[in-house]
C-alpha cells in the first residue's frame, strides 16, 4: 500500500502549510539534488511552500529532501526522480504535481553544468553538444511542461538561474556562455507568452532570471580556504533571491534579469 497522501489530502495540506510567505504554494525545483538544490528546497520549506523536487541521482535527491524536510520542521517536501532530458517524462512529472497538490505556483530550474577551454581555438565542440543538453534542453522541457499550470496559478513563476557570462563572454567560455545565453532567450519567450496570456491587465504569472557570477557553497570553501570567491553568490543568498522572486508582483520580474553579482 502507498504511503503517498490522497489527492485531496495532499491539496489540503498544500493549502494550510504554514504561515510563512509562500504559505499554500506548491513549488517545484528542477536540479534539487545539487547544493544550490538542497538550499532552495529549505529555503522555499520554510517559507511555507509544498516543494516538489526533481533530480537524476535517486540518492542525493533524497539527502536533500530528508535534510529540507528535517531543518524546516517537517514541511511537506518530497522528491522523485525525472529525466527532465525526455520531454514526455517531464511533462507526466508536471502532470502527476498538479493533480496530487491541486496547483503548481512555481518552477526553479536549478540544473547546471560548465565545461570550458583554455583558449577560444581549443573549444570542444563536445563540450558545446553536453551543455546544450544540461543548460537548454531542459529548460525547454521544464518550460514547456509547467507553463500552462503556472499560467492557472495566481503567483505563477518560472526561475531560471543564468551567469553573467552569457552577457559578457570569454573566449575559453564560448560554449557555456552561448547555452547560458540561448536559455536566457528561451525564458523570455516564456515571459512574453505570460505577458500575452495576462492581456490589458498584465501577467499574473511571470518567467524571471536570477544572474550570478558563480555559485559558493562551504563545501567549496573547506577544499579552497584561502580562496576568496569574489563576485561569487552563496547558495544560501541565491535561496533567498528565489523567494524573493515571489515577492513583487508578476509584471515587476516577469522578463527581467534580476542581478545578484555586478553587471559585467
Amino acid at each position: 500500500m502507498s504511503d503517498r497522501p490522497t489527492e485531496n489530502t495532499a491539496q489540503q495540506e498544500a493549502k494550510n502549510m504554514g504561515n510563512g510567505a509562500l504559505s499554500g504554494a506548491v513549488i517545484a525545483v528542477a536540479g534539487a539534488g545539487g547544493p544550490a538544490g538542497r538550499a532552495a528546497l529549505l529555503r522555499l520549506a520554510e517559507a511555507g511552500a509544498t516543494v516538489v523536487g526533481a533530480d537524476n541521482d535517486p540518492e542525493r535527491l533524497a539527502e536533500a529532501v530528508d535534510a529540507a524536510r528535517y531543518a524546516s520542521g517537517g514541511a511537506t517536501v518530497t522528491g522523485e526522480t525525472v529525466d527532465l532530458l525526455n520531454l514526455e517524462a517531464t511533462r507526466d512529472w508536471a502532470s502527476r504535481t498538479e493533480k496530487e497538490f491541486g496547483r503548481v505556483d512555481g518552477l526553479v530550474h536549478l540544473v547546471g553544468g560548465w565545461r570550458g577551454s583554455e583558449t577560444f581555438i581549443k573549444t570542444s565542440l563536445d563540450d558545446w553538444d553536453f551543455l546544450e543538453l544540461l543548460l537548454i534542453r531542459t529548460v525547454q522541457h521544464t518550460s514547456l511542461a509547467f507553463s500552462e499550470a503556472l499560467q492557472r496559478s495566481d503567483r505563477g513563476r518560472y526561475v531560471l538561474i543564468s551567469a553573467a557570462g552569457a552577457t559578457k563572454p570569454t573566449a575559453g567560455n564560448a560554449a557555456y556562455a552561448a547555452a547560458k545565453a540561448a536559455s536566457e532567450a528561451w525564458t523570455l519567450a516564456m515571459a512574453d507568452y505570460f505577458r500575452k496570456a495576462g492581456g490589458e491587465q498584465g501577467p499574473t504569472s511571470a518567467a524571471a532570471i536570477l544572474v550570478v557570477k558563480a555559485l559558493v557553497h562551504d563545501a567549496m570553501r573547506a577544499e579552497r580556504p584561502n580562496a576568496k570567491f569574489a563576485g561569487f553568490t552563496d547558495v544560501k543568498d541565491l535561496a533567498e533571491a528565489i523567494v524573493g522572486v515571489w515577492d513583487k508582483p508578476a509584471a515587476e520580474v516577469n522578463g527581467q534579469r534580476l542581478w545578484l553579482t555586478e553587471k559585467p
